[in-house]
């Protein structure tokens, strides 16, 4: 099954007083507003011809009532009780009918109706109420059928991509199209797990999420309409239409189509805590990348709980690492931060520490929490500027990314930074220059050409006698063969390369060579 690409457009809202006074058929009978003008904006749920004087009881409220009066005429009390009857109903207006009964508007009926707000119109013209309320009614169901009909095509449109293993933003997108406003979905503590929509409104409703979610609180004004995300009795968060510009009934149908699919998706979709970590990958991809500035993605990153005013931010990258286990350590050390896993493997984390904290300190005692079970853990140095965080993560994980086959051979400490990698650093940095590209092959040439066995076994050999500063006792305990045999494979890869490895220069510029090629293998 597959979705359809035409773009919806949100219902306008149930008709109000003020449309109904301008259809044709109304205009007609010459509609004057004699109180509550204000009040025109109400909606109308229904039309109600209806003479008794207490219509009140017979009344759900919404209801515009036309009425001719016979049964009031002569009777201010009546007149007056007739209208508190509406207001108490929450009737939206009364509609009388002049002629017979009334010649003018009667004042106990208008002064009443002024009192309460509720929206009095009178007709000068003879009118047939059956034609007011054929027209008003067969248009307004026909919105409740296209609100439905929108409702159920929501509901196959997200039942069919969460069947074919599509991911939460491709749902909520679905949803922000389909409603024409920005949509979040929220932890209970009001924490923004995901959002979908124009980019540019996204932000708008991201700059102050925390103070307008908790504003709004479960009122759907201003066209803010909540759904609770729940499951196995528990509830967990809840999906947010923000500024829906369409009929609030049929905001809520899309709401709770939208939930439905959300609960469904994540009960398939593994832990409960994959939707935050989907949140902070989001964000430290996009700030690794740099796609988008930084200063854009400042919204999200206060939305998603990460406190960014006046810290300190310490970029770090840890290989082989789960983003739950870190979590579970940075909450037990007290330390604010997100971590997600990258495309690559590495788990990046971003610590926002107060200006007063030592930075250097704590990120010593995270990683030592990490040592026994983790290698190194790479970091930048700590950034004061949120502008500067990009560029301290893109480091990080060049930091990373230099240790990452090395850790093993070199001693190095709990804490590494650039300046601890030292030449393998610069080649991680410079792996991708087609120059350097080039260099490596050039230089190495003898041993990748073909690649047959003797040549990855030499490429071995000579990986470990470089890395071990050409210490040939050390290479042969290594691959566990004798100083005689080293010597002979020492001088056949001379050959093949034809360099000599007991001159510095050439040993250098194939240790090199041999850097950049491992980079670009990764």
């Amino acid at each position: 099954m597959t979705t359809t690409s035409e773009s919806w457009e949100p219902l306008e809202p149930a008709l109000s007083v003020r449309q109904v006074l301008t259809l044709e058929r109304v205009l007609a009978g010459e509609p004057e507003v004699v109180a509550g003008a204000s009040q025109l904006d109400r909606p109308v749920r229904w039309v109600h011809v209806a003479e008794a004087a207490d219509v009140g009881v017979m009344l759900s409220g919404g209801e515009m009532v036309l009425t001719t009066g016979v049964l009031l005429a002569g009777d201010p009390d009546k007149q007056a009780e007739y209208v508190r009857s509406l207001h108490r109903a929450e009737a939206a207006a009364v509609v009388l009918g002049l002629g017979r009964a009334f010649p003018a508007a009667p004042d106990a009926m208008r002064r009443v109706a002024e009192r309460c707000g509720l929206p009095m119109v009178v007709l000068h013209r003879p009118f047939p109420f059956a034609e007011l309320t054929e027209e008003v009614q067969s248009r307004l169901v026909r919105r409740k059928f296209a609100a439905v009909s929108l409702s159920e095509a929501v509901r196959t449109e997200l039942t069919a991509l969460i069947t074919s293993g599509a991911p939460l933003q491709r749902l909520l997108d679905e949803v922000a199209r389909h409603s024409a406003c920005p949509v979040v979905v929220s932890n209970l503590a009001h924490r923004v797990l995901a959002t979908a929509g124009e980019r540019p409104a996204v932000d708008d409703v991201l700059r102050d999420w925390e103070r307008i979610a908790r504003q709004a609180g479960g009122s759907e004004g201003d066209g803010w309409i909540r759904a609770e995300l729940s499951g196995r009795g528990e509830r967990w968060g809840r999906i947010v239409l923000c500024g829906y510009r369409g009929d609030t009934a049929t905001g809520r149908l899309l709401a709770d189509r939208a939930a439905e699919a959300l609960v469904l998706h994540r009960m398939l979709g593994g832990p409960s805590g994959s939707w935050e970590e989907q949140s902070a990958q989001g964000l430290l991809t996009d700030l690794i990348s740099g796609v988008v500035p930084a200063r854009q993605l400042l919204p999200r990153a206060r939305a998603a709980g990460l406190p960014v005013n006046r810290r300190t931010f310490v970029p770090l990258v840890v290989r082989d690492r789960e983003p739950d286990r870190l979590d579970r350590v940075m909450r037990l050390l007290g330390l604010p931060g997100i971590a997600a896993e990258l495309a690559d493997g590495a788990t990046a984390v971003l610590l926002s520490l107060a200006r007063d904290q030592d930075a250097e300190a704590l990120t010593a005692h995270f990683a030592a929490r990490l040592r026994s079970t983790s290698g190194p853990v790479a970091a930048a140095a700590p950034r004061t500027d949120w502008d500067d965080v990009p560029a301290g993560l893109r480091e990080a994980r060049h930091v990373a990314d230099a240790v990452a086959d090395s850790a093993a051979a070199l001693d190095l400490p709990a804490v590494v930074r650039l300046k601890d990698v030292h030449l393998r650093g610069l080649i991680r940095l410079l792996r991708d220059d087609p120059q350097v590209q080039s260099f490596a092959e050039r230089e190495l040439d003898g041993l990748l050409c073909g690649r047959d066995d003797e040549a990855g076994a030499l490429l071995a050999v000579l990986r470990t006698y470089l890395a071990t500063g050409r210490n040939k006792s050390r290479t042969a305990q290594l691959h566990h063969v004798s100083r005689p045999a080293l010597y002979r494979r020492l001088e056949a890869i001379q050959a093949r390369l034809g360099v000599d490895l007991d001159d510095f220069e050439q040993a250098a510029s194939v240790h090199i060579a041999l850097l950049a090629h491992d980079a670009q293998q990764g």
